[in-house]
């Protein structure tokens, strides 16, 4: 896996603290007030390259580590943390076409990916298959050079304004274990192919979340990533690891943001004659928020580090997840706390902090899967 230089990695990431601070920060909290979708900041990560920061440079990426990935997924969630999901389920995407796809699909589909010509969404979860991903209930039955596919997927990040998705269907319905009849497909919009109403959400505002409906819908069967059927599970659960890598990452970002606006507003709000800075109960607090965002930011670099040597990284990146998304949601309310009335109203952003905190609990596997994945790492790893 490349190792990116400090160099380069000093260098994109004040190209990424600049757009946010000049183009998201004041943007932000209309987009999310009106839960509308930031088409033009969008464009503006195309040509920052930020669809193909890990895509490799032969097929048109930035070509960069997944050290550098996590700090970027951090900077965009300090400024606004929806913006990280037009490109979190699309790294995904690339990921799994990169890792497995034959050279044909990976200069097919990832040049454009890489440059944002074409965007990705993961269509994993369904109704009745969410955290249990095998009990899926979509299918694809392979006829002549094509699969028909049928079934409807739920939750889907970028479900509206991505062109192609990464589709985890059942090939074989009765292969034991279930999860090795999966499958997956890289399907494109059009013909038995619609897209639901957008949910509205708690928080994570302003990005689409849909239903998929697959009615019928033919996919070339060059389209099945790596040729092969009965990988699909094992390929994205694959994938999944850069998406809890970027989640935490993300819940870095946010309660940072926070923990920033805590700490200014603590040294400049007077109680009692003196800023609430000098009082112990405020520093207790402070001590231990900015404790905990960087025992979770360590916790990302360590998951990110043995993804860049080429590991598998399912319990460091389930760590990561975990600690890091319950972080966020702790410090996110007591920086709320600490600006009192203040902090309960929309006229700063940290009531957005403490409505997007909850997505990164739930996303990418909930915080109770993780824990699962964790010990059944430590199991095997223990094993007597």
């Amino acid at each position: 896996m490349n190792q990116t230089s400090v160099a380069a990695r000093n260098q994109i990431l004040a190209t990424v603290q600049e757009f946010v601070q000049r183009e998201v920060v004041p943007r932000a909290s209309k987009h999310d007030r009106d839960d509308t979708y930031p088409h033009e900041l969008v464009e503006q990560m195309k040509e920052l390259g930020l669809f193909g920061i890990t895509v490799p440079e032969e097929y048109g990426g930035l070509g960069l580590d997944y050290t550098t990935f996590a700090m970027v997924f951090e900077e965009l969630a300090k400024g606004w943390m929806s913006i990280t999901g037009v490109i979190g389920t699309h790294s995904i995407l690339t990921y799994v076409v990169a890792r497995f796809g034959s050279e044909e699909q990976k200069r097919e589909w990832l040049p454009s990916l890489a440059q944002g010509e074409r965007r990705g969404a993961l269509a994993m979860t369904e109704a009745n298959a969410g955290s249990d991903v095998a009990a899926l209930e979509t299918t694809a039955v392979r006829d002549g050079d094509e699969y028909v596919v049928n079934g409807a997927k739920l939750f889907i990040t970028n479900g509206r304004y991505s062109d192609v998705v990464l589709l985890m269907a059942k090939t074989n319905p009765d292969a034991q274990p279930p999860h090795s009849g999966i499958s997956a497909l890289i399907v494109e919009k059009g013909p038995g192919f619609t897209v639901g109403p957008d949910m509205e959400k708690l928080g994570y505002r302003g990005i689409d979340t849909c239903e998929l409906i697959f009615q019928d819908c033919r996919v070339p069967a060059k389209n099945l990533v790596g040729y092969e059927e009965g990988r699909g599970f094992r390929q994205v659960m694959e994938g999944l690891e850069t998406g809890r890598i970027n989640i935490a990452a993300r819940g870095v970002g946010v309660a940072t943001a926070a923990f920033e606006h805590a700490i200014r507003y603590a040294q400049q709000r007077k109680t009692f004659g003196q800023p609430i800075a000098n009082h112990q109960a405020v520093q207790l607090m402070l001590a231990d928020m900015a404790t905990k965002i960087r025992a979770a930011r360590l916790l990302v670099y360590d998951a990110a580090a043995k993804k860049d040597r080429g590991e598998r990284c399912d319990q460091e990146a389930g760590m990561a997840k975990l600690y890091a998304s319950e972080m966020c949601a702790e410090v996110t309310l007591d920086a709320m706390r600490i600006h009192g009335g203040y902090g309960y109203i929309k006229d700063l952003p940290l009531e957005r902090y403490y409505r997007d905190a909850p997505l990164m609990i739930i996303g990418e596997g909930t915080n109770e899967i993780q824990k699962i994945v964790i010990a059944r790492s430590l199991l095997r790893q223990y094993a007597i």
